[in-house]
């Protein structure tokens, strides 16, 4: 029984036997995947819009509207948070049977707080970006001050060269 350690190519690999003479010949690459699609048995989307707390079915704790401060209401849930752990902890000591209740106050704390977190996402993406960029234009500006104390070093030599043939 002979076995091989990798399987066999797809058949398709044919269509692309002449690519590097005649690139054309290859077939063209399907198109983008637009709108849902389902992966593993879940369903996806292509678009990177951030579903509201009420879409996913989770009441929202903080404030609605455009002009949310983020610090401050990150500080709230997180206190809340910690209130909710100190009265688990009380209730579980005292009344084990009723814990379910509090345990599903936390779960909607945190899902507000990762709601909040994950609203934030682009401008972190974007100070990172923008961070990564200065950085590039920083090293650039060095790397332009070391060629250019190289030049005046290598002047300096042939100059001093030029000034030592001379006088022989």
């Amino acid at each position: 029984m002979a076995t091989a350690t990798y399987p066999p190519p797809p058949p398709f690999y044919r269509l692309y036997k002449d690519y590097l003479q005649d690139p054309k010949s290859a077939p063209e690459p399907p198109p983008p995947i637009e709108g849902t699609y389902v992966c593993f048995g879940s369903n996806y989307t292509t678009s990177d819009v951030l579903p509201t707390l009420e879409e996913q079915g989770v009441r929202q704790l903080y404030s609605k509207g455009p002009n949310v401060d983020f610090k401050k209401e990150l500080r709230s849930l997180n206190g809340e948070l910690q209130l909710h752990v100190l009265e688990l902890a009380d209730i579980l000591i005292e009344r084990p049977s009723q814990y379910a209740r509090r345990v599903e106050e936390i779960s909607t704390v945190f899902k507000n707080l990762h709601h909040l977190l994950n609203s934030l996402r682009p401008h972190q993406a974007r100070a990172t970006l923008i961070h990564i960029l200065e950085l590039q234009i920083q090293r650039r500006k060095q790397a332009v001050e070391d060629i250019k104390r190289s030049r005046e070093e290598a002047r300096r030599l042939l100059n001093e060269s030029l000034a030592t043939l001379d006088g022989h």
